[in-house]
Formats: structure tokens, sequence, C-alpha cells
């Protein structure tokens, strides 16, 4: 169980930590935030990957998910959110909302490093 914020930042240093293309994973929780799912739901080059809103919904809802964690790698080493990670995590937490399912964290992580979009009050 991941029940604190320590756990899910190794969860997910275990996951991306040494991948070397980017990917976008998807936690799914419950109302209790319980994880109830983990995906990759896209998969990149080395510098980039395409994440459609669309298909994000649509896995939220096959799983009838309540809550959601995002996490994606940035092989390069730098942790640092770009502009288009800040946009593309506003718009996926808008289309979410329409069908009440909550973000509650974006995670970007960089070999064994990692970074909070909500502890840097950018969710």
């Amino acid at each position: 169980m991941l029940n604190a914020p320590q756990a899910v930042r190794d969860y997910l240093r275990l996951w991306l930590g040494g991948i070397e293309h980017e990917c976008f994973v998807v936690l799914f929780l419950d109302a209790q935030h319980r994880i109830k799912d983990t995906e990759t739901l896209f998969r990149g080059t080395l510098t980039q990957t395409s994440v459609y809103p669309r298909e994000v919904v649509k896995a939220a809802l096959q799983r009838n998910a309540a809550a959601v964690i995002f996490a994606h790698n940035h092989p390069s080493g730098n942790v640092t959110p770009s502009h288009a990670d800040q946009v593309l995590t506003q718009t996926l937490k808008q289309a979410l909302a329409l069908i009440e399912v909550r973000v509650l964290d974006h995670f970007i992580v960089a070999g064994n490093h990692t970074q909070s979009f909500a502890e840097h009050g950018l969710l």
C-alpha cells in the first residue's frame, strides 16, 4: 500500500527511473486513494511522448477511478517540468474534472530524483 508521499516516490522511481525513453504512467485510485491499477499509457522517444486526454479519461472510466496520480520520466536527468508538462497537466485535470476524477499529483522522475507538481504549487 502506498500510504505516504515517499512510498509513492519510491514506487515511481522503481517503475520509471531506469527507462531510456519517455513514458507516461497513471496510477488509478479508489475513493480512499488506494491504488486500483497502474499503467504506462503512452511511450515516447528519448525527449518526448504524446499524451492524449481522451485516452486518459477512457482509462479512468474503465477502472472506475475516483482519483489519479500522473508520472512521467525525463531520461535527460532533469526533473524540472517544462511548460508543455504544465499545460498538459492542466488539460488533463480539466478533462478529468468533467467526470469527477481528481488529479492528486503529477511526478517527474529522472533517475533517482523526483519532483511533485503538487508540492511545487503547479497543480
